[in-house]
């Protein structure tokens, strides 16, 4: 079985900026796996809080895949890598590898009936003008996801609300806020008809949320990376965002899908603004999800070939075998 590993960059159409960051281009990962004439491929950008790059997930990937023998399972990954985007490419290049081999979707191996999703689109953080702006330009969804930082979050989303008083608001907060501006904002956040807010409070930093009932849903993001830390993040959070790229692939991806439906969580899918090929993947995990992000080819200046196509209301068609799975 031949591993080939590849970096791709895609420009974004604008700088989107984010509590703390601003990012210019999409550094993408490219993972095939081949054997017999059959191939596979993933993508993972890994985790920029956790200082993952596509040249760090290269070299974990090199490390372990060189001396490789036989072929690979979605338990051997499992082993093989730590949860991340190295693993994410690897797992989800399995598994495109997999239904090829078998000639069957992604949906017969998991005996899954697809249904078509919807998008949120996200706006990055801006002025409170601008941002409203934005979200007028955006009539065409009608679920947007709110970036925040500290600074005048509640003008904001006041703006936002103006602009578009049909949208179904999320709000993401990078990990933006303390417990006491958390307080602060609630009451307006709920008065504004948010639907939840995600990562309010830094990784680490939320112990406060244990026995807290918030009149607006919260979610956990940056604060459950991967399965072994869910126990935690269910007893802080109403919603579980679930990123292959946290969590290291699909199959992993799957079982923290699990953990959260047996403890009644909500669910939510997220990226980390790749192209196609890293959304196709988790539009698996989005069947399962009240709360949908797989927004990020929009805010790419160019797509991968046979991409996913986005159509009005930000309804989202199913990945062509072409894409992945």
């Amino acid at each position: 079985m031949q591993i080939t590993i590849e970096k791709v960059a895609f420009p974004m159409v604008a700088p989107f900026a984010i509590t703390g960051h601003v990012f210019e281009s999409s550094e993408t990962l490219r993972v095939t796996v081949s054997k017999d004439g059959i191939s596979g491929r993933g993508e993972a950008l890994g985790a920029y809080y956790l200082g993952e790059s596509a040249d760090s997930m290269a070299a974990q990937l090199e490390a372990v895949t060189g001396g490789l023998t036989g072929d690979l399972s979605t338990e051997s990954i499992q082993h093989l890598l730590p949860a991340g985007g190295a693993r994410n490419a690897l797992d989800c290049a399995f598994w495109d590898y997999r239904a090829k081999a078998a000639g069957k979707r992604i949906w017969e191996l998991l005996s899954i009936t697809p249904r078509q999703l919807t998008t949120v689109y996200t706006l990055g953080v801006a002025s409170a003008e601008v941002m409203g702006e934005r979200a007028r330009e955006a009539r065409q969804f009608a679920n947007l996801k709110i970036k925040l930082d500290a600074s005048d979050p509640i003008g904001r989303l006041e703006a936002i609300r103006a602009a578009r008083p049909d949208a179904r608001l999320i709000v993401d907060v990078n990990q933006g806020w303390d417990f006491a501006a958390l307080g602060e904002y609630l009451p307006h956040v709920a008065r504004l008809g948010i639907a939840m807010i995600e990562q309010p409070l830094p990784r680490g930093e939320d112990e406060a949320l244990e026995g807290f009932k918030s009149p607006v849903p919260l979610g956990a993001d940056e604060s459950c990376l991967h399965l072994g830390e869910f126990a935690t993040a269910a007893r802080r959070y109403d919603v579980l965002n679930i990123k292959l790229d946290k969590c290291g692939g699909l199959t992993e991806g799957l079982a923290l899908v699990d953990a959260a439906r047996k403890a009644g969580m909500d669910l939510m899918v997220g990226n980390m603004c790749g192209s196609s090929l890293s959304m196709a993947p988790s539009y698996v995990i989005g069947q399962f999800c009240q709360y949908v992000d797989i927004d990020g080819p929009l805010l790419l200046k160019s797509d991968i070939e046979h991409g996913l196509e986005y159509g009005e209301g930000g309804v989202v068609g199913l990945p062509e075998p072409a894409l992945w799975g």
